[in-house]
């Protein structure tokens, strides 16, 4: 078993098109270990996103190996490597992508529900999360009567539902104002923390960056430690 709860070796990533090449990643290494906050920063169009959606195997890369806990994905199955992303695996984003339909608790228990958990024990853990995150009086409204923090909160206690064992956020405050996107970032420390959840945020926002475990700079394709 490996000692990291997620891998990448040599990791690049190029786009074609008619005239050129576009290297935008180049042989990034990157271990992750439990319960770990890493935060990466860089310019727009720098490949941030790119990297997160390789790492949860939303996207193929060029070259290079992507692992969870030691698992090397290429190897894998569509269907086996959707069955481990859902299981170890959480995704948060800066719009949160909830289901307009459904009820915050709804939200929070759908991945849950996907992975065939029984509905009861759905709902009890999708309960104890959205009080966690401070909306227990909030459990049956439906998305659009949520305010913009709220609905993030939503957003964040559904990625960690499934207990997963590290949890993409791609500039998970980045549609927030100032204060509320400290709140949330804080809330989101805090239960990593106590879940033992590690974390890889992208973010442009340096005062948030900056209270990471380790942070790194995506420049000319290369993550560089700062």
């Amino acid at each position: 078993m490996s000692n990291y709860v997620l891998e990448c070796q040599a990791l690049s990533k190029v786009y074609n098109d008619a005239t050129t090449n576009i290297e935008v990643l180049r042989q990034i290494d990157l271990q992750v270990k439990p319960a770990e906050l890493i935060a990466i920063v860089g310019n727009s169009g720098s490949g941030k996103s790119t990297l997160l959606h390789l790492l949860g195997g939303l996207d193929t890369p060029t070259h290079g190996s992507v692992f969870w806990i030691g698992k090397n994905i290429a190897a894998m199955t569509e269907n086996e490597k959707c069955s481990l992303r859902n299981r170890y695996l959480g995704f948060v984003y800066q719009f949160h992508h909830l289901l307009p339909e459904f009820t915050a608790l709804e939200n929070v228990c759908m991945p849950l529900l996907i992975g065939n958990v029984d509905p009861d024990a759905a709902i009890v853990k999708g309960e104890q999360l959205l009080e966690m995150v401070g909306l227990k009086n909030r459990l049956q409204h439906k998305i659009g009567e949520l305010s913009g923090g709220e609905r993030q909160r939503v957003a964040i206690a559904r990625a960690l539902v499934a207990g997963p064992a590290c949890v993409l956020a791609d500039e998970p405050t980045g549609n927030l104002d100032i204060h509320n996107a400290e709140a949330v970032f804080q809330l989101f420390v805090e239960l990593q923390k106590t879940l033992q959840t590690s974390v890889i945020m992208v973010t442009h926002d340096m005062r948030i960056a900056e209270q990471a475990d380790r942070l790194f700079v995506l420049e000319e394709g290369r993550l560089v430690v700062r």
